[in-house]
């Protein structure tokens, strides 16, 4: 194989490759020995097919896996002897006009990934701003859960139903006259206002009493998960067959004895352990964003645009998935639009503070053990069904991408740690709205931009709510309102899954970098195979 660099301009790379027919040819002649005896032929015993008849049969199939396998090999090479470490998967093409029996010239392009300068981590101070659990938090968390375990007694004769009651019914749903499938069932409950049920199902249930029978008039909605539902209007008849009220809770001893404690202040215990844990994880978010912001400020240096690119087009997917759900979906495109080159900024920061944590990773030993990794499989593993669990596992084995991809959110949190360490910290304590209203400025911040480290990953883990660090539009609240107004009802016959868990998948997916630099891989991995059915 002949190589001839063609291009060597900043970090762009290109070859052009010449591989001979003879070396093709022999390539061919290797698959004939080795699929022959596998031949049948009539008139011919197994595996006494002669080689020519073989070709005849089989030629372009061999001559193109051969001419595949030796493009593949010819690449592999080319990154070896060169010493290159391409950042995206190079492009390769074939030149035109090449035919059997011919040399083949295959040109490669690429992008490298840049040589980073020594890293600056000495000298880093920060402040950790901590929140220490009130009493009234722990209250409200102790009545989050009464609430949640309430119970209900039978109505009193004649009493209409209000907001907050259990109705049991009956109802039978169609659409233009006709029955739909999942529109029929049978002593269902629900409760008054819990917003499980199509809009405007459940408040046309007020004021009903048990043996009355009543039509409801609803209309699916656009984004409802049955396709032959979206947007229909539909009439379900429904006869109440009884009512419960609430029981009002007492968060008592006897309430958390109910639960498998031993009392109240076990319970309380319990949930002050989680509000800490949560505090923990704003504090470190915090934390985390003024040390990327102390990294990024030292360091400047080019980054591949191929992975720019990447990281931008997941940042405007999802602002597209945002914009979507506004009241005005047009008017929020153009408010992204203003801020284009902004988020365009904030790709080119991300890409480049994944590439420093990796560099500052790699000078010190940081590492994800096999244990870790195997943890990470097993644990992301479990979002599959159960059949298909088995299949993700091979998949994660088999592809280093997909592999490296797990791995990324794990590595730049050891490496954050690694830099916690070394940073001269102070501690501040501060109350849960000045943490999260410290928060809530630099994501108000559109300039500001952080990253995920040096991969994409968080599909399967929240690693210190790093999810938070995605680039906001400057109305954040105002789409995250909108988009959970606009979530699908459950089916008032409980048995189709609601979707708010897929979006929000989506949504983490969109956050994360396009590229695990720790890793130094040319591609971004394909998807799993049993991937959709996260979000089943």
């Amino acid at each position: 194989m002949q190589t001839v660099e063609t291009l060597n301009e900043g970090l762009k790379r290109a070859y052009t490759l010449t591989i001979s027919a003879k070396d093709i040819l022999a390539r061919v002649d290797a698959e004939v020995k080795q699929v022959a005896p596998q031949i049948r032929m009539p008139g011919f015993r197994p595996g006494k097919v002669p080689a020519n008849l073989v070709k005849k049969m089989h030629g372009p199939q061999l001559e193109q896996e051969a001419l595949n396998k030796a493009v593949q090999e010819g690449v592999q090479s080319l990154l070896a002897e060169q010493k290159l470490r391409p950042a995206m998967q190079p492009a390769v093409e074939l030149s035109e006009g090449y035919a059997a029996g011919k040399d083949a010239e295959v040109k490669v392009s690429l992008e490298v990934l840049p040589d980073v300068p020594t890293p600056a981590i000495e000298g880093l101070t920060l402040e950790r701003l901590t929140v220490e659990p009130t009493d009234a938090e722990i209250d409200t968390a102790v009545e989050r859960i009464a609430s949640q375990q309430k119970s209900f007694d039978p109505a009193a004769e004649g009493h209409p139903a209000v907001e907050g009651d259990q109705v049991i019914m009956n109802f039978a749903g169609s659409v233009d006259g006709v029955a739909f499938e999942g529109g029929t069932g049978e002593a269902m409950s629900i409760e008054i206002g819990s917003g499980r049920l199509i809009p405007g199902f459940e408040d046309q249930l007020v004021g009903a009493k048990v043996g009355e029978a009543r039509k409801v008039n609803v209309t699916f909605p656009e984004d409802y998960p049955v396709p032959t539902l979206k947007g229909k209007d539909a009439l379900f008849e429904v006869e109440v067959t009884a009512i419960n009220t609430p029981k009002d809770t007492v968060a008592d001893d006897e309430f958390a004895k109910a639960l498998g404690l031993e009392g109240i202040e076990q319970l309380r215990g319990l949930l002050k352990g989680q509000i800490e844990q949560e505090l923990n994880g704003l504090t470190r978010t915090h934390m985390k964003r003024k040390l990327l912001d102390q990294l990024a400020a030292a360091h400047d240096f080019p980054v591949p645009p191929t992975m720019v690119e990447a990281e931008f087009g997941q940042i405007w997917a999802q602002l597209e998935h945002e914009a979507s759900h506004e009241a005005d979906p047009e008017a929020a495109r153009a408010e992204m639009e203003k801020d284009r080159d902004d988020y365009q900024k904030i790709a080119e920061r991300r890409v480049r503070l994944g590439l420093l944590l990796s560099e500052i990773g790699q000078q010190n030993g940081v590492e994800v053990s096999q244990q870790e990794m195997q943890r990470l499989v097993l644990q992301a593993a479990q979002q599959y069904n159960p059949k298909d669990r088995e299949r993700f596992i091979q998949y994660v084995q088999q592809d280093p991408m997909a592999a490296a991809q797990l791995r990324a959110p794990l590595y730049e949190d050891k490496v954050v740690d690694f830099l916690f360490d070394k940073a001269e910290i102070s501690d501040r304590g501060v109350t849960r709205e000045e943490l999260e209203a410290a928060i809530e400025a630099e994501d108000d911040s559109i300039g500001g931009g952080h990253v995920h480290g040096p991969g994409c990953g968080h599909d399967h883990h929240d690693h210190d709510h790093d999810h938070a660090e995605k680039p906001k539009a400057k109305k954040a609240p105002a789409k995250k309102a909108a988009a959970k107004d606009a979530e699908p009802a459950e089916d008032v016959t409980e048995d189709k899954p609601k979707k708010a868990p897929a979006k929000k998948a989506a949504a983490k997916k969109a956050d994360a970098p396009a590229e695990d630099a720790a890793a130094e891989a040319p591609a971004k991995p394909k998807k799993a195979p049993a991937k959709k059915k996260a979000a089943e």
